[in-house]
């Protein structure tokens, strides 16, 4: 099924890139674009199939509870969950697959939440610049296989992985990226049981539940509409946790091996970080029917430090704790028992994606060495 899509998107991409090579704008779809404010290279971009919006982005997001979700969410499909406060919202991927973009309000505040199929990317941003807030819809164009995302205003392209302004008023400018963790519909609902969960209410006929995209994260498989650097440090396919410092290159850890080391404590850019992978969830790009897919580790990195205190964790008795207190944790970085009981640890990954687009856009990043005498 995936090479006949594939199949299909290539004719398009073909026929669309020598048009764009030959200097053809997208100015009569994107009227208030300027072209000429760009930072990448035109040639750079691809078209993945769909013109601006044939994805469509939902704008009116409706939810569920979640005993109503139940009826059709399984209890291991992933879900993209964010938290503001006490507003806890799970949007499953099921859905996100088919519309890749929700502009939605989480306690009060406006949140756009994204997922990127072909690099396996799930970011939650800020949508506020300048005290405006963006709305953002698919512009139908790819790069490095990340999906191209534009915003309402001021029809700036904003590259999806790195939240940067690629072309338009905007290039240049980089949304706030928002902590989230793809988990399991039931770790979501362990954790959030009053947490909201996007329906499938949206407006449109989809088939939900279904993989457009069978087979597509095989860890053998190449990339889709990709034309960027090889790296071959890890296979391209492979999910990795990214962390991020200012001034550092990135760590990238294979998720793979977590699931022989599901829990990590190691030290990044001179902080302590505990890397937490003890639950799972489906993969959304596996088989035809994602609740019938493989699980694969749900995977976050937290800061291990607390109350100026470093905390070391460790698994005991099939439970996450930590040897200062005994406390148990959860895969959200909350103590559910013991004497930290209700305290959280700050989040601080950036995500897990496909190794072949983080190292596009970072060649820079290095890859952790797990010690396999462990």
């Amino acid at each position: 099924m995936f090479r006949t899509f594939s199949f299909f998107l290539a004719l398009t991409f073909a026929s669309n890139v020598f048009a764009q090579s030959a200097g053809f704008l997208p100015k009569g779809e994107f009227p208030k674009t300027d072209f000429d404010n760009r930072s990448v290279e035109w040639e750079s971009i691809l078209s993945g199939g769909p013109p601006k919006d044939g994805i469509p982005s939902i704008d009116t997001p409706q939810f569920s509870t979640a005993e109503q979700a139940k009826e059709w969410l399984g209890d291991q499909e992933p879900v993209v969950s964010y938290v503001d406060g006490d507003d806890a919202r799970a949007y499953p991927l099921q859905i996100l697959i088919y519309h890749e973009i929700v502009n939605d309000v989480v306690n009060e505040k406006p949140v756009t939440v994204t997922f990127c199929p072909l690099c396996n990317a799930s970011i939650v941003f800020n949508p506020v610049v300048d005290n405006q807030t963006l709305d953002f819809g698919t512009t139908g164009r790819l790069r490095n296989s990340d999906l191209i995302m534009y915003d309402r205003q001021s029809e700036t392209w904003w590259q999806q992985f790195t939240g940067r302004g690629i072309i338009g008023k905007y290039n240049g400018t980089r949304l706030e990226q928002l902590a989230s963790q793809i988990v399991s519909f039931k770790t979501f609902v362990e954790t959030y049981p009053a947490g909201k969960i996007l329906n499938r209410e949206t407006g449109y006929a989809r088939p939900y539940g279904n993989n457009p995209y069978t087979g597509y994260d095989d860890i053998n498989n190449s990339p889709f509409l990709y034309n960027g650097p090889e790296d071959k440090r890890l296979p391209p396919m492979e999910r990795i946790l990214s962390l991020k410092a200012d001034n550092k290159a990135s760590l990238l850890i294979p998720t793979t091996k977590l699931e022989t080391h599901p829990v990590l404590n190691i030290q990044y850019d001179s902080k302590p970080i505990v890397v937490i992978a003890t639950s799972t969830a489906t993969s959304a790009l596996d088989k035809s029917s994602i609740a019938k897919s493989r699980d694969i580790p749900a995977a976050a990195a937290f800061s291990s430090e607390l109350d100026g205190k470093t905390l070391e964790f460790e698994i005991k008795n099939n439970k996450l704790i930590d040897k200062e207190t005994n406390s148990e944790w959860n895969a959200f970085g909350i103590a559910v028992n013991g004497p930290l009981k209700a305290r959280q640890l700050m989040q601080v990954d950036s995500g897990v994606h496909f190794a072949f687009a983080w190292l596009a856009f970072e060649p820079e990043a290095v890859v952790f060495e797990f010690d396999d005498k462990e």
